[in-house]
């Protein structure tokens, strides 16, 4: 059996990545799928394989493997800079030296610049795996420099059997949406706290006559700052066990509570959509087809012939609003008070 074998499906990427090592690996690889779905897991099976020492380097203990994760919404000039460095000095034990660049697409453009040099003309004992969760944020010259290594989403069978390792309700499978990420956040006790306040908001706009968006914001927001301040401790701890300190680690903090901060807005954001779909979805007979099967007897309660239009018009305003959060660096304040307001005024009336 080899390091592949306990991860769950993704049958393609297996066979490719087992070729590569069959066949003698090339220079660059990029795996890339929906976040959530065994790359990374897939990325350190290759590198163990690659170096002969799975036990070593699963458990993060081999000096040939360097691995650069993104310390909050980027990946840096300065963290690219560092690899290079390290990228020119020979393997320490093995024959060659594995980089994992994992969150790829968050690179910066200078930090995809600086990257790009070393792609073209790698040292010969070097393989670089790169990881990304969306491949629209990385230039082509990356793109074409790496062999590509598809992923898809789990099935719900794959993710029902990860629940009930778990000891968790095999019903919000189909609401992870074949990504473990959102199932381990969904049995989560302080992210499934955080859920049920946001659903209690999600129907507060159509059911309760005296919603005041701007209230619903301010309690969304507490649940996206306890999100930061226990990132924010998390980190600080992890300063503290390395021995990191002054300026470098505190920015360190800082950026990963941003990072946390951001992924809990679009989890939110992805959360109220899907349940505004559930309503049309139920509304039209389809209850087999509800993401939030956990929910259905809320769902049939709400689910209202009138509300349908508005539902529907309000699962584009919350997309609009993930996507312009994506993108842009809007307050999250703002763009879910404004959210609110425009969702009450599309499902008020009904």
């Amino acid at each position: 059996m080899d390091a592949f074998e306990p991860l769950p499906e993704q049958a393609e990427a297996k066979r490719l990545l087992r070729a590569a090592l069959a066949e003698g690996p090339a220079h660059a690889y990029l795996l890339h799928g929906p976040p959530g779905v065994g790359k990374r897991a897939a990325a350190r099976a290759f590198a163990a394989e690659l170096l002969g020492e799975p036990e070593r380097v699963l458990r993060g203990a081999h000096p040939d493997v360097y691995a650069l994760e993104p310390v909050g919404d980027q990946i840096r000039i300065d963290e690219i800079r560092a690899l290079r460095r390290d990228l020119h000095m020979r393997p320490f034990e093995a024959s060659r030296r594995v980089y994992l660049l994992l969150g790829a697409d968050l690179l910066n453009r200078d930090a995809a610049d600086a990257l790009l040099r070393d792609l073209e003309e790698p040292p010969s004992y070097a393989v670089l795996v790169l990881v990304a969760d969306d491949l629209g944020p990385l230039p082509p010259t990356i793109l074409s420099r790496c062999q590509l290594v598809p992923f898809r989403r789990l099935s719900e069978r794959a993710v029902r059997s990860w629940l009930a390792e778990q000891g968790a309700d095999e019903s919000l499978a189909r609401l992870a949406a074949g990504r473990l990420d959102r199932a381990a956040r969904l049995v989560n006790p302080e992210s499934a706290a955080r859920r049920v306040a946001l659903l209690e908001v999600a129907r507060a706009v159509y059911a309760d006559p005296a919603f005041d968006p701007a209230a619903a914001s301010k309690l969304l927001l507490e649940g996206v700052s306890a999100r930061g301040a226990r990132a924010k401790g998390d980190a600080e701890r992890e300063n503290e066990a390395r021995g990191f300190e002054g300026r470098d680690a505190e920015q360190r903090v800082r950026r990963l509570q941003r990072g946390a901060e951001r992924d809990e807005v679009l989890a939110s954001l992805e959360e109220l959509a899907a349940w505004y779909r559930d309503l049309i979805v139920v509304g039209v007979g389809a209850r087999s087809a509800a993401l939030h099967a956990d929910r259905l007897a809320e769902l049939a309660e709400d689910a209202t012939a009138e509300r349908l239009d508005g539902a529907e018009r309000a699962c584009a305003h919350v997309r609009a609003t993930w996507r312009s959060f994506e993108e842009f660096n809007i307050s999250a304040g703002l763009a879910l008070e404004a959210l609110l307001v425009t969702l009450r005024r599309e499902l008020a009336a009904a």
